[in-house]
């Protein structure tokens, strides 16, 4: 009996469009969820800063600056929202939207066995795997830049021009906590974060310790780019100027007398040798201890120097941690496709 004409001629691969109406039928609780938290988090921010940001033009619009009312205005701008001036607050969102959007994304399927209808239905496992990365992680990346503009917003005021100077400010553009919340970097962390947990859902195989491991694998991530990697991006400038600007990232401080390294920080027995005990007010100017301090160690041949980044880099450090996040990504995610590719049904 011949064989029917359908038997012979190949089977045409799904389009790509019913991949799509697939996933988002797939995930559509875990996407809703996320924009419901990034929502909220943004009618939030956008109210308070609001706030911010007239407590801030009356400050900087009261003359004279040193007037009993200007200093009453600057102090309730430097007063508001505490709890989110250092940006800490929303460090763990990237981690928690790769934890439970990025890990769950393959693990579940493999971890219950549907992956294997999955592949049956004509797209393919690879198709299949890089339809659902791709799509998730275009939609999580760009919800975390669009929150990330509205960040940059929120915190303008602490960045604007004379502002370090006049309202004392301990904020730097290149500070960890902020600067990980601003331009491309944020979304570049969320990228990272999602492709961290979809390799970690496929190795583990099982939703919850892929969980647990992606959100240990990204705190070490972003400790190690704060403390290790982020300072040496570009070479720091060293300066004998003790007066460094408010926005710089300060690296380090150190001694020297005749050119050589004398010590890092001054020690006791020196301190007690060579300066005496700072009178309790030293001139109409009273400066502090330290002041007192770094005169008399000048006046005793010691020159102090200090190591930092300036803020005007801010730009050229956030291409160059997001371009670095961005390759780490793709291979974590090419690598993923590979292990599903690889992966006996």
């Amino acid at each position: 009996m011949p064989a029917r004409p359908e038997q012979n001629a190949s089977v045409r691969p799904l389009p790509w469009r019913r991949m799509i109406w697939v996933t988002w039928r797939q995930h559509r609780f875990a996407l809703t969820g996320v924009a419901v938290l990034l929502g909220g988090l943004a009618v939030y921010v956008w109210l308070v800063g609001r706030q911010l940001h007239h407590a801030y033009a009356l400050a900087s619009a009261c003359h004279p600056a040193g007037s009993p009312v200007c200093s009453v205005l600057a102090s309730s701008f430097q007063s508001m929202d505490v709890q989110l001036s250092n940006g800490f607050v929303w460090q763990p969102l990237p981690a928690l939207i790769g934890a439970f959007i990025g890990a769950p994304l393959l693990a579940r399927e493999l971890e219950t066995g549907t992956f294997r209808y999955a592949w049956t239905q004509g797209f393919g496992r690879r198709r299949w795997t890089l339809a659902k990365l791709v799509l998730l992680a275009t939609t999580v990346t760009a919800a975390a830049a669009a929150f990330s503009v509205l960040l940059s917003w929120y915190y303008q005021p602490y960045f604007t021009a004379g502002n370090q100077g006049r309202f004392l400010t301990a904020l730097s553009p290149l500070a960890s906590g902020l600067f990980d919340l601003r331009g491309v970097v944020f979304a570049a962390w969320t990228l990272a974060a999602f492709a961290i947990g979809a390799l970690a859902g496929v190795l583990i195989r099982r939703v919850v310790p892929a969980i647990v491991a992606t959100l240990v694998a990204y705190a070490g991530l972003a400790l190690a780019a704060a403390t290790f990697l982020r300072q040496h991006y570009l070479t720091a400038l060293v300066t004998k100027n003790v007066d460094v600007p408010g926005t710089a990232l300060v690296l380090s401080q150190w001694w020297t007398k005749g050119s050589q390294f004398a010590f890092g920080r001054a020690p006791i027995t020196l301190l007690q040798r060579i300066c005496p005990p700072p009178p309790p007010k030293a001139g109409p100017g009273n400066f502090s201890k330290s002041d007192f301090v770094g005169q008399c160690l000048s006046r005793h041949g010691y020159t102090q120097l200090t190591s930092y980044q300036p803020a005007s880099r801010f730009w050229s450090f956030q291409l160059i941690e997001g371009s670095w996040l961005l390759a780490l990504s793709l291979l974590l995610i090419g690598v993923t496709i590979w292990l599903v590719h690889r992966r006996t049904a």
